[in-house]
């Protein structure tokens, strides 16, 4: 009796400063959260320390979600089920950002399927079983919680707690308001990286998951849009007699390192693309981003459509882009005759470029799987951009009439390693605060030496084509250095720099331009006036009410009624093709003094070919662009055989044929 009387006495004290204990619970949970988001404990002492408010106020956030418990009875189970959620958001950040350099954000949550395939390559076969095995472990310890645990035995006193709760949540929107206003807070995303750092991870999470796409505008109507459409008609027509092949590349963290005041070169590691931008259009390039969200310069410079309008760190192509076709270059283009390609020496999957792609109006992708050098890769393991350029040709050769590509560049990828991978650079690098950040800048700046090569080697055989050519080349964003706006001789931090090359003799025309203004701009000097966005561009840039206009043209487009086209979007998905050419089969050989092995003949297989038989992968090695082998298989008759291109992501893309009486023949595949 005493030991009962004892017991209650106790959970009575308890449940009278349970607000307390669960504050202090969550402020050391918290700080969990971001050591194991951070990788380190110190660093997330350091947020602590330098953004005191910023980490009460996620702490708060997440003590908002907590006080639900005050609202059932089986207080232990839901403040453990909470415990498991907000716990397991941090470690699924942790284990991403060991692997990515963009955290785990709401546009995640919408690839769980996907990330189920790739999971292999965050954790190894035994931390996936033991991951299982642990899942399994917390499932049944919930479910006996739920049925044994201990209930709350007072009154719950709804009439009091449910208005208390509903209080707490409106005081902590006008703290976030507050916050925001003050700049504690921020609702723009320049490096979703950087703001996970300063602002936390669980209001950046909420951010991403919650504020995305394009707000309605405030006076948004048909008659507005009427008016923005027309103002775009006062053009000229376009001129269709010469129409050039235009190329877009796009070049993974590149730009001028001289432009940081710190760094000492031993020599210039761009020399050619500071030739071209002096003989040829040229200026800097604002961009959405710096140092990672290579995407989103990709959207604003093939739709010209700006990211300031979308939800902080959105990328349109993880939401928007995967349900719907968006007015684009390729789609105004194809109009015009054009045959629309995306090159990418990296893989099909990355930022779910096979599934966004068709929805942009490509006709074709040519990613690294269907690249027959994709084994000449650099120290980091990132394909070396020179290989593009074979494929860039491939699809000027590919079609008759004018050709629209748009090329992604990987080599200068991070993260760059802090000690020496080069055992004779040809150029040095001094100057930063440390030498390990000197290995990094050392190793990027010849990375970007070699991409500059490419790109003269590029405009060679470009120049020797033949053809009427226009070549943008631009860098995506700045490298991720940790670049701060005192570094940079420009100040600043959101900009790369472009230039023109073309042989048609266009006017060297200098001028910064935003990744969003660029391809009207180009199209504007071509005499090329299509498409709503770019004929905006083209009529309205530093107007009067450009922005506002501009947000509300994209609005309409992507999220409105779609009054600029009466109603109805007239682009639909393209069928696109993976890759320029035709995979053949054309025969199997034996392979002599190898038991049970076969030579498959055919054309345009690369690394990444595979060979399926009746429905099952056999080990495949690569020999040559027109030879595989296969070993331990003895054929049969009426076997069916095909071959696939499996990408790096372990997303298999198949490619049709039977296999029958040891012959056949093998068509390319329609991206799906």
């Amino acid at each position: 009796m005493d030991r009962q009387r004892l017991r209650r006495s106790i959970c009575g004290t308890l449940n009278k400063i349970s607000l307390p204990l669960q504050m202090a619970a969550v402020l050391i949970g918290y700080y969990i959260i971001e050591a194991i988001s951070r990788h380190s404990l110190r660093e997330a002492f350091l947020f602590v320390q330098e953004r005191p408010l910023v980490y009460l106020y996620n702490a708060g956030l997440i003590f908002l979600t907590t006080l639900v418990v005050y609202l059932v009875r089986r207080r232990v189970f839901v403040r453990t089920l909470l415990f498991i959620f907000w716990m397991g958001l941090g470690i699924i950040n942790g284990v991403l950002l060991a692997q990515r350099v963009t955290p785990f954000t709401g546009p995640d949550l919408h690839l769980i399927t996907d990330a189920l395939k790739i999971a292999n390559r965050y954790l190894p076969v035994v931390g996936m079983m033991i991951v299982l095995i642990l899942l399994g472990i917390v499932l049944a310890g919930l479910a006996l919680l739920f049925f044994k645990g201990p209930k709350y035995q007072g009154r719950l006193y709804y009439r009091y707690n449910v208005p208390l709760f509903l209080a707490a949540a409106v005081a902590f929107y006008g703290v976030t308001r507050i916050a925001m206003e003050k700049r504690v807070l921020s609702n723009y995303f320049g490096n979703i990286a950087f703001a996970y750092e300063d602002y936390g991870y669980p209001y950046c999470l909420m951010t991403t998951i919650f504020n995305t796409g394009i707000g309605c505008p405030r006076d948004y109507s048909e008659e507005s849009i009427d008016g923005i459409r027309a103002s775009g008609h006062k053009l000229e027509e376009t001129r269709t007699e010469e129409m050039p092949n235009i190329i877009f590349l796009q070049l993974e963290s590149f730009f001028d390192p001289s432009l940081v005041d710190y760094l000492e070169l031993s020599e210039d590691p761009i020399p050619n693309f500071r030739r071209l931008m002096k003989g040829y259009s040229s200026g800097y390039y604002r961009v959405p981003s710096v140092g990672a969200g290579t995407a989103n310069t990709e959207f604003e410079t093939i739709t010209g459509m700006s990211l300031r309008y979308f939800g902080p760190g959105e990328y349109p192509y993880k939401s928007i882009l995967k349900e719907t076709t968006c007015e684009s270059a390729p789609f105004v283009l194809r109009k015009l005759g054009y045959t629309t390609h995306a090159v990418h020496n990296n893989e099909a999957n990355f930022y779910g470029r096979r599934t966004v792609f068709p929805n942009l109006g490509f006709d074709t992708f040519t990613s690294e799987e269907y690249m027959e050098e994709e084994d000449d890769q650099n120290p980091l393991g990132w394909v070396r951009d020179r290989v593009l350029t074979r494929s860039i040709l491939d699809c000027l050769d590919s079609s008759e009439g004018s050709d629209y590509i748009y090329a992604i560049s990987v080599q200068g990828h991070g993260d760059y390693p802090d000690e020496p991978m080069l055992e004779e650079p040809e150029i040095t690098v001094s100057g930063s605060a440390t030498r390990e950040q000197d290995y990094k800048w050392e190793y990027y700046v010849n990375e970007i030496h070699e991409m500059d090569q490419f790109i003269q080697e590029l405009i060679q055989e470009l120049e020797s084509y033949g053809e009427p050519t226009v070549l943008v080349m631009y860098g995506d964003h700045l490298p991720t250095m940790g670049l701060e706006v005192e570094d940079m001789e420009n100040r600043y931090l959101f900009q790369t720099q472009y230039v023109i090359w073309d042989n048609m003799g266009l006017k060297k025309k200098d001028e910064n331009l935003a990744s969003y203004q660029i391809a009207a701009e180009l199209m504007k000097r071509l005499d090329i006036h299509e498409g709503n966005i770019f004929r905006y561009h083209q009529a309205r840039r530093n107007t009067k009410d450009y922005q506002v206009d501009l947000e509300m043209l994209q609005y309409d487009i992507l999220y409105g009624e779609q009054y600029v086209y009466k109603g109805r979007s007239p682009y639909l998905p393209t069928s696109m093709r993976m890759g320029v050419y035709d995979t053949t089969l054309d025969e199997i050989r034996p392979a002599p003094g190898l038991k049970d092995s076969s030579y498959i003949i055919g054309t345009h297989f690369t690394p990444s070919s595979e060979v399926m038989i009746n429905g099952e992968y056999i080990e495949t090695n690569y020999l040559d662009p027109t030879t595989l082998l296969i070993s331990d298989y003895v054929f049969e008759n009426m076997d069916k055989i095909q071959v696939i291109q499996r990408s790096n992501s372990s997303t298999r893309k198949a490619l049709s044929g039977t296999y029958q009486r040891y012959y056949s023949v093998l068509k390319q595949g329609k991206s799906g």
